[in-house]
Formats: structure tokens, C-alpha cells, sequence
């Protein structure tokens, strides 16, 4: 019976015909229930957009990474004045990962030329200019992964239990030394008068901190021959295990630093911190609550649009009451007339939600073009899964199913000789 409705030629001119003679107030409905999908699909694929341009944004760094550095004490201690200065060691390192199970890699790092001190001058033959250099452990890349172009290679092992002169320069540092052409893996540029070897050229990638395109990497061990800093660190980069809540994991850091340097346990300022991860928390909470807020207001306005295409059917069934008693009187039968109501429903519904998700598309398509790669918003790739646009769809004919049932059954309520006597 239902087949046999809806692909009836004559219940398809009976829809048309009911939707011309009310186009206007159609048309409205149908926009408001066209809206309510409209802002699902823009409002769930912006909050992704967002996630996808964080991820983006920080994807060379370890989702539960943290940095942690000594700064002055803040309240005295032990016989220790205010305002003591802190410092790290490199023992600091086998005493956290003793302490801290959560943690996972500890990169201990220096670096000349990045808080405020001068950078050192870099030179090769008749060129020179001054970048911010760092000594590292291999294990940085465990932490911040480092794109090294094709042929060379990062700070292994081997560099540092010999103490290599070799280094590890950025793009910007190889454009500004070397000629055009010119492979720099393998020669050599001076740094601070000592010549070290070029084994490396890394890409660089937003999103690690305060590091740039013309940033030199060498051995922690010969950073520590080459400026005297002989077990000092200047910070820790840090990653914890993917299950661990990195706040907490932070607040154990301090504390276990605290105790080691003889620190008061409420002193605050002794040792900075910069969480990472938690901040990733908050972009995913974020966008959480933005696929939530979606969602509501999605459903809300539909379910609105929807209420308004029952009412629109209420109002016609009650101006075609007498041509409904004619088809009741020629022998239709109420499951048809209950049909024909129905699919009327779920049609305009449907529609409405294939123009919505059309319209939301498009939307998004243009977000994705301004925000393309290049742009320096942390914004990419607006999507909704297809499997939420055909639930929104499966949703809204649902709604138009369960609306179309009051005008439907207050069709067949009508009786065909009242029907006949109306006026």
C-alpha cells in the first residue's frame, strides 16, 4: 500500500498542487527547516576545522608534551634568602624519570641566543649572521619531531659520546650561507671561530615554541665544551605517556624539583612551567563543546522547521476538507489518505535537508579555501563525516514521518459526508 502511494502519479500531482497553492508559507517553513540543518553542518565542520588547524599547528610536538625551566625562589628556605636563583641540572633528568613514572622522554636542552642573550655570529667564508643556537640529545625528536630534509640526518647518539663538531642548521640558514645550488651536507661553517660540519637541514614546522626557520642544532655535550656550561640545563622538554593527565604529571615535576633544589613546598615562582598538553585539552574540550552546541541547536531549529511543515499540512488538510470527503466518498481508503500526508511531510522535510546540506558545504568549502595552507590562522580542512550529515538527513525524515502522522490522522478524521456539507 505504501509503494503503490507513493509512486502513484496522482498523489505527486495532489503534493504539488497543495505546495502551489501556498507557496509562500512553504517556501518559509522549508527555509526553517533548511536553516536548522545549515547551522549543523557549518557549526560542526567549523569546530573540526579548528581541531584539524591545531593539529596542524602543533603536529612535530607530543601531544602530552610540557616544559619546565628554574627561575628565583619566591619565599626563603632551609637558610636560603628570597630570591635565590635556580638551576638545572642534567642529573635533574634520571632523578624525574625516577620520580615520575608518567614521563615518558626527557630532553634536557640548552641554547645561546633565545631568552634575551646574544646569538652567536655563524660564518662561512665571506658570510655571516648571527641564529640562535641549541645543544640537544637526540631524544628531542621522541618530544618535537624535526623534518630533516632528504640526505641528512639530526643529533645521534654517536655525536654526542664523542663530542662531534657537527650541526644541524634551518632552511633560512642554508639560504642565507650557501649558494642556490649548493649542497650544504658535508661542508663546513664556523661557529664562534670552530668549524663544525654540516649533517642537516631541518624544515621548519609552527608550533614549537619560540624555535624558527634559521635555528642550529649541535651536540648537548660539545654546546657544554664550546660555552662552559658544564652540568647546567637551561630547560627540560618533557612528554608523558599518552594515558597520563599532564596536569597532574606538572604539578608532580615541581614538586619533585622542589625537593631536590630545596625549594619551599608553596613556593610558586621557583621553577616556570609551559603545559602543552594541557592546552591541547582545552582546544579538544573546546571543540567538543562546540560539536555539542551543533548538535542542540541543529536539532532545536529543525525540530522547529519541522513543527512549522505540520502546521502548513494542518492548514491544508483543513482548506482541502472537501476534497478529501470526495476522495473518501469515491473509495479511498484512510491508509491512503494517511499516506498521501505523510510523503507531502516527509518530502518538503527531505528537501529542505538536502538544500541545507548543500548550502552548508558550500559554506565550508569557502572557509577551506581562505584558511588554505599558507595562511597563518590554525584553521584547515572544515569537514562533517558522512555519517553524520545521512544521520542529521535519517533524523530529519524521521521528524517529518512522526509530524506528518497529526495532519495525516486529522485527514482521516474527517468524515465524507461532513466533508460534502462544508461550505
Amino acid at each position: 500500500m505504501m509503494f503503490r502511494t507513493l509512486f502513484d502519479r496522482d498523489t505527486w500531482q495532489e503534493i504539488f498542487g497543495s505546495i502551489q497553492k501556498n507557496k509562500l508559507r512553504t517556501v518559509v517553513t522549508v527555509i526553517g527547516v533548511l536553516w536548522g540543518i545549515f547551522i549543523y553542518i557549518t557549526l560542526s565542520g567549523a569546530s573540526k576545522g579548528l581541531d584539524n588547524g591545531f593539529e596542524r599547528q602543533f603536529e612535530e610536538v607530543a601531544i602530552n608534551s610540557l616544559f619546565v625551566w628554574a627561575q628565583r625562589t619566591s619565599i626563603p628556605y632551609a637558610g636560603f634568602r628570597t630570591g635565590r636563583p635556580m638551576q638545572l641540572k642534567l642529573d635533574d633528568q634520571a632523578y624525574l624519570m625516577h620520580h615520575i613514572p608518567e614521563l615518558q622522554y626527557i630532553a634536557p636542552r640548552v641554547a645561546q641566543g633565545v631568552f634575551g642573550d646574544q646569538a652567536p655570529l655563524i660564518k662561512r667564508g665571506s658570510k655571516s649572521n648571527n641564529y640562535a643556537l641549541y645543544g640537544d640529545f637526540p631524544i628531542l625528536v621522541k618530544i618535537a619531531s624535526k623534518n630533516i630534509y632528504d640526505g641528512g640526518r639530526f643529533i645521534n647518539q654517536a655525536d654526542i659520546d664523542q663530542q662531534r663538531k657537527v650541526c644541524v642548521i634551518g632552511e633560512r640558514t642554508q639560504a642565507e650561507l650557501f649558494e642556490k645550488k649548493e649542497d650544504p651536507i658535508g661542508a663546513f661553517i664556523q661557529i664562534n671561530n670552530v668549524y663544525f660540519q654540516v649533517v642537516g637541514v631541518h624544515k621548519f614546522t609552527p608550533g614549537g615554541g619560540f624555535e624558527s626557520d634559521s635555528d642550529i642544532f649541535i651536540p648537548f655535550s660539545t654546546f657544554k665544551i664550546l660555552y662552559n656550561t658544564g652540568q647546567n640545563v637551561d630547560w627540560f622538554a618533557m612528554a608523558a605517556y599518552d594515558n597520563a593527565n599532564v596536569i597532574l604529571v606538572e604539578e608532580d615535576i615541581k614538586t619533585a624539583l622542589k625537593v631536590k633544589h630545596r625549594v619551599h613546598p608553596d613556593d610558586a615562582r621557583a621553577f616556570g612551567s609551559f603545559n602543552l598538553g594541557e592546552v591541547f585539552n582545552k582546544i579538544k574540550g573546546f571543540s567538543s563543546g562546540m560539536n555539542i552546541l551543533s548538535l542542540v541547536v541543529g536539532i532545536a531549529t529543525i525540530l522547529a522547521g519541522v513543527i512549522g511543515i505540520g502546521n502548513i499540512l494542518l492548514i491544508s488538510v483543513r482548506e482541502r476538507t472537501k476534497e478529501l470527503g470526495i476522495r473518501r466518498a469515491l473509495g479511498a481508503t484512510p491508509s491512503e489518505v494517511r499516506m498521501q500526508i505523510i510523503i507531502e511531510s516527509v518530502f518538503l522535510t527531505l528537501i529542505a535537508g538536502i538544500l541545507g546540506i548543500i548550502l552548508g558545504s558550500f559554506v565550508l568549502a569557502i572557509i577551506n579555501v581562505i584558511t588554505a595552507e599558507g595562511s597563518s590562522i590554525p584553521y584547515t580542512n572544515p569537514t562533517v563525516p558522512i555519517k553524520f550529515i545521512f544521520g542529521a538527513l535519517g533524523l530529519m525524515v524521521g521528524l517529518g514521518t512522526l509530524i506528518g502522522l497529526i495532519p495525516a490522522q486529522r485527514a482521516v478524521s474527517i468524515k465524507p459526508i461532513d466533508a460534502l456539507r462544508e461550505e
